[in-house]
């Protein structure tokens, strides 16, 4: 039996993962969960890195206390873009600004004066969201940071906790890949592009490739959580590359849905696409394992529904899922539509009157119950993923038979069901966990026990449970789609 400990921090919580390979199955068992929510202090909204720390070294713990003090290498994996600054003593800089922080408000659209937005697209395939690293760092540049002028590195969020960790400064592709700050085809920093925005290129190290060696836990650290020396490998670190590499696809042309707070869709390439229609579609190209491309686009996911949730609740409303199921089941259907991309849902004060004021706007039935406002939600997402997944085809210039959803809006039976009823096509849905199972699955193969992907994508068919959504009601399906192109 060999043992990996996986941490896999998403933008609402995290997890530690002990897997366990026999050589035939893979089973993973959760040691510590954690919240991983943002700080507001004054005007800015902060990750408590000092706190996911001390939550990793609790989960190092736990792991020790449940009996899996015997594993044998750990992994780190989080979600892209954020970043932590060190000066040359190794120090942390200030506390890392949360993405949907309000600094790069409008900076992307003064960056396209300095550089335009296709040559951006030619260099990097990034997809343009308004707080890409790219943004945030020419946001401190512009307000003259002193913590940029006294950096002498840059870590995206889970390379710093990995340095906290090794005491090692390491820079990983398909986290790096996520800044908008390289090129795809030489899989590192353009220099060029960073001269341009006058950002130091100090600050960055080549990107070494997923599934590299990158240290031991410091002695320190081992003797503050009772564990050994552990290897620590720098996984695919970006959370959608872990996903991915955990997709049960038995062929090499797939789909993809990686289903959480951000729902990120797409397929798996061997190379970048950069065309005009690629830039219009505003897909990214992110780095993947063993050479890959991660060919998608970021939709707004479950993040609608955990800011409803948080909202009501706030006003003394709790639902469980079995009771949201329900309102969502007995309300009426395609009876208005959202863009769930719409700039307006990226950080509202109230989600649910921003749902309401999008339909009023569009001049659509405005949704007044709680049942409304959720089926009003999950149809639009369902529907947003047709739009989406033909967009891919369209560049690929291929047909999937079917969407693989996984992570945690795979146990969401509503929202799989509608997506195969949208999309005309199966879904498959599972594993929960793809974020930990691809992180575990990038040290299996660096240490060994894999030999690479293909294997590692038969363990998880063998390991987990698959089910299968078969679309229902294809023609009514069909007519929402119509209304639904209309008022995005």
């Amino acid at each position: 039996m060999v043992k990996a400990l996986a941490f896999d921090l998403g933008a609402s919580s995290g997890r530690a993962v002990v897997g366990q390979f026999d050589a035939d199955k893979l089973t993973i068992v959760d040691t510590h969960r954690f919240p991983n929510e943002p700080v507001h202090v004054l005007q800015h909204m902060h990750w408590d890195i000092l706190r996911l720390l001390h939550e990793i070294k609790q989960g190092l713990i736990q792991t020790r206390l449940k009996g899996h003090a015997d594993a044998q290498s750990i992994g780190i994996d989080t979600w892209g873009v954020d970043f932590g600054l060190l000066n040359t003593q190794g120090e942390l800089l200030g506390n890392p600004y949360h993405y949907r922080d309000g600094h790069t408000n409008g900076v992307m659209e003064q960056v396209f004066q300095q550089v335009p937005q296709a040559e951006i697209f030619q260099r990097t395939g990034i997809q343009f969201i308004s707080f890409n690293t790219i943004y945030q760092l020419v946001a401190l540049q512009r307000s003259a940071s002193s913590f940029l002028a006294q950096a002498d590195s840059l870590l995206l969020i889970p390379e710093l906790l990995r340095y906290f960790l090794t005491g090692k400064r390491l820079s990983e592709w398909t986290i790096a890949s996520t800044t908008q700050l390289c090129d795809p085809t030489t899989q590192n920093w353009d220099t060029s592009l960073l001269q341009k925005l006058d950002i130091p290129t100090r600050l960055f190290q080549s990107p070494v490739s997923p599934g590299t060696l990158a240290g031991t836990l410091l002695p320190a650290i081992s003797s503050e959580v009772g564990l050994p020396s552990l290897q620590v490998v720098a996984v695919a670190e970006h959370d959608t590359a872990s996903a991915v590499v955990a997709v049960p696809a038995a062929s090499p042309d797939f789909a993809y849905l990686s289903s959480g707070t951000w729902s990120l869709l797409g397929t798996e390439i061997s190379s970048p696409i950069l065309s005009a229609q690629a830039l219009q579609a505003n897909v990214t190209n992110e780095g993947g394992v063993n050479q890959t491309i991660r060919l998608l686009k970021n939709v707004t996911g479950l993040w609608l529904l955990q800011e409803c949730r948080r909202i009501w609740k706030n006003e003394g409303q709790q639902f469980t899922f079995e009771e949201e199921k329900k309102l969502t089941a007995g309300a009426p259907p395609f009876r208005s539509f959202i863009n769930p991309d719409h700039p307006m849902f990226m950080s509202p004060a109230h989600m649910p009157h921003q749902i309401q004021a999008y339909c009023q706007q569009t001049g659509q039935p405005v949704p007044q119950t709680e049942g409304e406002i959720f089926r009003c939600i999950i149809e639009s997402l369902a529907l947003r993923y047709r739009y989406v997944l033909e967009m891919i085809e369209n560049l690929v210039q291929k047909r999937f038979s079917g969407l693989h959803v996984v992570g945690g809006g795979s146990q969401n039976t509503i929202l799989c069901q509608y997506t195969a009823n949208a999309l005309g096509r199966k879904v498959w849905a599972g594993p929960v966990e793809a974020t930990a199972i691809g992180n575990l699955l990038v040290q299996y193969i660096s240490l060994g026990h894999l030999e690479n992907l293909q294997q590692a994508r038969s363990l998880v068919r063998r390991s987990f449970p698959i089910q299968t959504y078969e679309p229902l009601e294809v023609s009514q399906w069909e007519e929402a789609y119509v209304r639904f192109c209309q008022v995005i």
